[in-house]
């Protein structure tokens, strides 16, 4: 049986932990490797390694740090298709979702690849009398990043090329049910000319996550995971004095207005709510059609779409996704299909009991879509996270607007319109953290910045870009002066509120 271990200086020979957890093959259901989960030692052999290269690393100048995300960016596309097959293997989604999910992680080591500019300080000349102030921007230290098993490779370079490439180190913690990528991108920093200790992976489940909340050498940590996790690590963290950004779930919303290119929201759609088997936490599981005949034509339209979907193991081309991520996932989506048959929504396509032939033993949930959903309903107030599409109808605007607006959470919503007006409006007075207008899922690109609000969210900073610079950073201020007087006390600074 293969053994994923963890990736640290010196190796894990000695370590106490002999807990394992099983690595399964989404595809039939089978376990294909196991993968072990580290205990306090392990982290504390990865935190000696992090503050051994840290300084040195830190010290470096940006140029030459910049060059090594250089050196990695090529060297992760040159591999980019072993580790789309391994992702896939483990997680379940398609091979084209899986190189997407690399690419985007990539347009983050891309933007790192320029940091040296924006790391710049700021500089006033004669801010006072001979006085100069000018500020810098500094690495924290050791910073941690602890991961979801839905973006095994976007999510781990989100935050370790972001943390590494401004001279910390960091240590990552993936999911345990997909980690095998992580540890090759691991493997593959250390080719591009990343010195050993500055990006090194953990693996764990809970205890190991205790463990970076409370660790005093930690100094900030980025999660990415469910809502409820969410707001536990980042109450921990930060009651551990650490900085936190925590990012949680989503329940994001598509308003079809009455003048939409209904054939383009349909296909967008079916790719928005069912790619990667809905998994994505800027999937778009909620459509809500202002008026009825709107929601008459766009459900006469989305019936036979949706039908018409490939469902198929991860090695498939011609698959549109394949199985979801374990046993216990497929029997929690379609637990919430039947709470939303039983809340009264319309079951009009059941993706329950969906079976590919040869490889009957996967877990693969069949495209479902409910209709007249409603907000009350606790299908629609919680995420399902899985191939589910609920039509949410809606009166008029007004109320459209409202229903992502209430919503506890607030990652992203996606307003499809050819009225310019409508859409202007609708992006300044909704109240959620990412907006698409025609465009369904509304990740913003490596340059500006990942986050959603309400409890999608949790901290004052969002991921990469430069919110991800400001987290990654500390900036320290510097009043200059440099005295040409004889020795006298003729040139004593005085505080001018003083003078």
């Amino acid at each position: 049986m293969r053994v994923v271990d963890h990736f640290i200086v010196g190796g894990t020979g000695g370590l106490a932990s002999t807990r394992t957890a099983p690595v399964m093959d989404p595809n039939n259901g089978g376990q294909q490797a196991e993968v072990v989960l580290g205990s306090a030692d392990a982290l504390d052999r990865a935190v000696a390694a992090a503050q051994a290269a840290q300084p040195a690393w830190a010290a470096m100048n940006p140029q030459r740090r910049a060059r090594v995300m250089f050196n990695y960016k090529a060297l992760v596309e040159k591999h980019m298709d072993e580790l789309a097959a391994m992702l896939s293997a483990e997680h379940g989604k398609v091979i084209a979702d899986s190189k997407g999910d690399i690419q985007r992680g990539l347009e983050v080591v891309e933007f790192c690849c320029g940091l040296p500019h924006v790391l710049k300080g700021e500089y006033t000349q004669s801010a006072g009398p001979g006085i100069d102030v000018y500020s810098m921007r500094q690495p924290l230290g050791i910073g941690a990043g602890i991961t979801p098993f839905n973006f095994p490779a976007m999510i781990p370079l989100w935050m370790g090329a972001m943390a590494v490439s401004v001279g910390n180190a960091f240590i990552l913690k993936p999911s345990e049910r997909d980690p095998s990528v992580p540890v090759r991108l691991a493997e593959l920093f250390l080719e591009a000319g990343l010195p050993e200790g500055i990006f090194q992976v953990v693996h764990g489940d809970k205890e190991m996550v205790d463990l970076i909340l409370d660790h005093p050498a930690i100094s900030a940590v980025s999660f990415v995971g469910s809502s409820d996790i969410a707001q536990y690590v980042y109450s921990r963290g930060v009651a551990a004095g650490k900085r936190v950004q925590a990012m949680g779930g989503a329940k994001n919303h598509g308003i079809v207005m009455p003048d939409a290119d209904l054939d383009q929201v349909v296909g967008d759609l079916c790719g928005a709510a069912f790619g990667s088997a809905g998994e994505r936490c800027m999937a778009l599981p909620v459509v809500v059609p202002v008026g009825e005949d709107t929601a008459e034509r766009l459900r006469a339209k989305l019936i036979p779409a949706i039908h018409a979907l490939k469902i198929g193991i991860s090695s498939d081309p011609e698959a549109q996704y394949g199985p979801v991520v374990t046993a216990q996932h497929k029997a929690s989506i379609e637990r919430w299909i039947q709470t939303a048959v039983d809340e009264g929504s319309e079951l009009v396509i059941d993706g329950r009991g969906f079976s590919l032939q040869g490889h009957e033993d996967g877990y693969f949930v069949g495209p479902t879509l409910l209709d007249r959903v409603t907000p009350a309903m606790s299908s629609y107030q919680n995420e399902i996270f899985g191939p589910v599409l609920q039509i949410v109808r809606a009166h008029d605007f007004e109320e459209a607007l409202t229903l992502p607006s209430k919503h506890q959470y607030g990652n992203g919503v996606a307003i499809f319109t050819r009225n310019g007006h409508a859409a202007r409006e609708f992006a300044a007075r909704v109240n959620v953290g990412m907006v698409g207008i025609n465009v369904p899922i509304p990740v913003p690109v490596a340059y500006h910045s990942f986050g959603g609000w309400k409890r999608s969210g949790f901290g004052d900073t969002d991921q990469y870009g430069m919110e991800g610079l400001k987290f990654w950073t500390k900036v320290k201020k510097v009043t200059a002066r440099w005295p040409d007087g004889g020795g006298d006390g003729s040139n004593a600074f005085v505080i001018p509120t003083m003078g």
